[in-house]
């Protein structure tokens, strides 16, 4: 039987980066009859890869690792991949193209997606080696093998720079600290990413970048690039006459479109550049689409792969005849810079006429946030998120409709509790890359049966391209689980089967007190048929839970098992296997007699002392065989354990307030002192650290603790969920002008409610973030015992105030305890010969490894044993 049906037309895609990825990749999704034949001609000799994500290129080798998509794509009858071999010409009139092999292929309808160039300023020295651009795997390559011949030539660090302060030029800086190089960042603008974020923004961005040891130089231009005498790149030339000796420069000053074979084809371009297409992505010539950043639509080329994406969509609904029109350009960014958290989206300049700007500046943590809105002040239009961008992923949906509530409650520190939740409509663009909606996520998960984050990135291609979505998808993906009545796992481990609160619970009603009995009826042992294993995510977890409903000594029996290595040792391991020794002093009073023992263990035991921002003593160095003499020594003079190596209360600071200071209205030594001494031993799933402020000068930081206390001139105001770390939060206020007793009632009981019911290793923020009823619910259930366990609440506050006792003084007495403090079980005493120290400032630190040929085993000779362990 004759085959009558229409031959496939012919298309030929001139390029092989991620927009036209994308366009072969939806062509053949839809192109259900088989109408187009398609030939990809790639210039580079690899598959289209993921250059938002080059710069992980120098976690591994390995180029495939950012191959895109599913491989069978260009094994598919359909596609022809050619590598290697870029277009030389067009010819329009003929239809058809020649390659740099010489050969010519015909067409019917031609696709360019040449994206763009690295854009390299008319700077002498450019050329010289040494002198990298950022745009492809090989560059990255190239640059890669570059520092690393240096780093093996020089007895110090490669000098490092990057010309050009936008995205490109802040993630080759990273990629260079990355590598082990230094770097400097030189702008020649007023201030960092000036294409996304305004002069304020900038600011704040400058000071995050140089936080992370990398050095910022703007209004800075580069007149030339000097050799040094090995002909390679060595220093750097300003215009205002400064200079920087460098071993390495990358030039990150942007991109130009690719549209040479344009030019030379006779189609129209932009005024600075790009191949100029109408909304249907068509060039003058309807045989010719352009897409990506080499296309100049509504006046403009976009260097995101959002819109180039949305361009790819645009051309193949045309090719199969529908009617689409590019939607305009979702020109969101986010700045993927371990440690640095930005994002640009909307009009973030307020160009819009009437615009109205909400800003909110925390120049002392690193954040500026900034939302552009309608004359109303209702609808948004753009945004700035410097420091914290945690609110991107809800707020750039909302572009362009009314925000609820106040708008300024959007940019407040997380844990404020002041924004009002988002119920994004389904018609909201939740993954700009990939054009999946809100309602597109839903669906994979109500109708399509997904369950799983990673099942709904697989249906609806959400979050696979920048990733910056994932967290709004995997809300919305537990929102909708939870509606089906579908159950969000929350387990622990895969041991037990309950998030820590339930675990808690099950534990405090059954009266189970052991890890073993805990394992045996509420968890799942693994190993052999009855063992008692469990792993290091569940044990700590059980011991933290137990140390507050049946308090022992944390290397009591099975307990010693359960513990983490820091807590196994009551000390904290430091990065060349030393311990550090912190002996607790309440409120930071510390009296001079208690500073001489200091200063002679630390002298007769050659260890680095430093004051911490906790107002205590740290005594860095100490071997493990040398933990017991040194504590034995700090107990007789009347110490403590600080418990800096637990997950417990650590501290409680305070300012001097009325005992000393002419402005103190209450006496906030003695409070810490007294919190201090009641909290002392409190385990909790994460660290806790407390303040108290004698006035609201706030000289304690009150405000950056879990729990924070400042007088007032009718008692104390308490205020928690407060912390610094990673993300810094200001604490809330909880409570108003309390007495002692009702302040140290109120903190027992949101202390409390903390241990029983949060997540592990959840800090006090986020916890009163996701609590039952946030703040308000806390509020209710500590001042007004809503769920009636206020007494219970009390009750264990005071019975584990009964049952304190110091863990190192405890320890002392013990001598099966002390056997565990050797390093050698057949020579106790011996010191690990691994351990090398370096003299620096008066002081020893841990040798680098190019210093341990000079460095000595000990800092000093140890005074003699005190202690005997038999």
């Amino acid at each position: 039987m004759t085959d009558t049906s229409p031959a496939p037309r012919r298309l030929v895609v001139v390029g092989g980066g991620m927009v036209a990825h994308r366009f072969v990749e939806a062509l053949r999704a839809r192109d259900e009859n088989r109408e187009w034949q398609v030939t990809v001609l790639a210039e580079e000799p690899r598959a289209p890869y993921d250059r938002v994500a080059l710069t992980s290129y120098f976690t591994g080798r390995d180029p495939e690792d950012l191959a895109l998509g599913d491989p069978a794509l260009w094994a598919d009858p359909s596609v022809r991949l050619v590598r290697g071999e870029a277009v030389t010409s067009i010819d329009r009139e003929a239809r058809a193209v020649t390659t740099s092999a010489g050969r010519t292929l015909d067409y019917d309808h031609l696709v360019l997606a040449t994206g763009s160039s690295a854009a390299v300023p008319p700077i002498p020295g450019t050329e010289l080696p040494g002198v990298f651009v950022y745009r492809t795997v090989d560059d990255v390559a190239a640059l890669r093998g570059f520092v690393e011949e240096q780093r093996s030539r020089w007895d110090r660090p490669v000098r490092g720079a990057v010309i050009g302060g936008g995205l490109l030029g802040l993630e080759a800086a990273g990629a260079l600290q990355a590598l082990g190089a230094q770097s400097t960042v030189i702008q020649f603008g007023s201030h960092l990413m000036s294409a996304q974020v305004d002069l304020g923004g900038g600011e704040a961005l400058a000071r995050l970048i140089r936080s992370l040891g990398i050095a910022v130089r703007v209004d800075t231009a580069t007149t030339k690039i000097r050799p040094n005498r090995r002909g390679t790149a060595g220093r750097l030339d300003f215009a205002d006459g400064g200079r920087l000796d460098v071993d390495v420069v990358v030039v990150a000053t942007g991109v130009r479109p690719r549209d040479e074979l344009a030019r030379e084809a006779g189609l129209d371009v932009g005024p600075r550049g790009g191949v100029v297409v109408d909304d249907r992505c068509l060039t003058a010539d309807p045989a010719i689409s352009a897409v990506g950043e080499v296309a100049c639509i509504q006046g403009a080329c976009i260097g995101l792969v959002a819109p180039g994406n949305a361009m790819a969509e645009v051309a193949v609904d045309r090719l199969l005849g529908g009617d689409a029109e590019f939607p305009g350009a979702d020109t969101a960014t986010k700045l993927k810079l371990a440690g640095v958290d930005v994002a640009s989206f909307g009009d973030a300049f307020g160009t819009t006429e009437g615009a109205l700007e909400v800003v909110w500046a925390d120049p002392v943590g690193g954040v500026y946030k900034k939302l552009v809105l309608s004359d109303d002040a209702r609808t948004l239009l753009g945004g700035v998120l410097v420091g914290d961008a945690s609110a991107y992923t809800s707020l750039r949906p909302m572009l362009g409709r009314e925000l609820p509530g106040d708008p300024a409650a959007f940019l407040l520190p997380e844990g404020t509790g002041a924004a009002p939740s988002i119920e994004l409509p389904d018609d909201a663009a939740v993954c700009s890359c990939n054009a999946v909606s809100a309602g597109a996520v839903r669906a994979a998960v109500t109708e399509q049966g997904c369950t799983d984050v990673a099942g709904v990135k697989a249906c609806t291609r959400a979050g696979t391209t920048c990733g910056s979505c994932l967290p709004l998808v995997k809300k919305l993906v537990s929102t909708e689980l939870e509606k089906a009545g579908v159950a969000v796992s929350n387990a622990l481990c895969e041991h037990f089967d309950l998030s820590r609160a339930q675990l808690y619970d099950a534990l405090l009603v059954s009266g189970v007190r052991t890890f073993s009995e805990a394992l045996a009826r509420f968890g799942t042992p693994s190993g052999a048929a009855g063992a008692t294993h469990g792993c290091d995510i569940c044990k700590p977890v059980v011991a933290s839970i137990l140390s507050t409903l049946a308090p022992a000594h944390v290397l009591d029996g099975e307990r010693s098992t359960l513990q983490d290595t820091n807590d196994h040792l009551m000390a904290n391991m430091q990065k060349d296997g030393t311990y550090s020794v912190v002996p607790r002093m309440p409120g930071g009073e510390v009296t001079p007699q208690g500073l001489i023992v200091i200063g002679e263990i630390a002298r007769d035991y050659g260890l680095y002392t430093k004051l911490t921002g906790g107002q205590r003593i740290d005594m860095f160095g100490a071997r493990m065989e040398q933990l017991p003499d040194i504590w034995k020594r700090l107990v007789d003079a009347g110490f403590e354990s600080g418990q800096a190596y637990g997950k417990s209360v650590r501290m409680v600071k305070s300012c001097v307030g009325s005992t000393w200071c002419r402005f103190g209205v209450q006496d906030s030594v003695g409070m810490a002192v007294h919190l201090e001494l009641r909290y002392r031993g409190l385990r909790s799933p994460h660290k806790l650290k407390l303040g108290v402020s004698g006035c609201a000068r706030e000289c304690a930081e009150a405000r950056s603790k879990d729990v924070g206390v400042i007088a007032t001139e009718k008692g104390w105001n308490v205020y928690v969920g407060g912390n610094g770390g990673f993300t810094p939060r200001h604490a809330r206020l909880l409570a108003e002008d309390l007495d002692d007793a009702a302040l140290i009632r109120t903190i027992d009981r949101f202390l409390m409610y903390y241990i029983r019911t949060a997540d592990r290793l959840q800090r006090t923020a986020p916890w009163v973030d996701e609590v039952e009823g946030g703040l308000d619910g806390i509020r209710a259930v500590i001042m007004e015992d809503s769920l009636g366990i206020g007494a219970d609440l009390d009750a264990q506050m005071a019975a584990h105030v009964d049952s304190y006792e110091d863990e190192w003084k405890a320890t002392l007495e013990d001598p099966d305890k002390l056997r565990r403090f050797a390093s050698f079980v057949n020579a106790p005493r011996t010191a690990d010969p691994s351990l090398a120290f370096v003299a620096e400032r008066g002081q020893v630190r841990p040798a680098f490894p190019d210093e341990r040929e000079t460095a000595v085993p000990e800092p000093v000779l140890v005074a003699g044993a005190t202690l005997e362990v038999r």
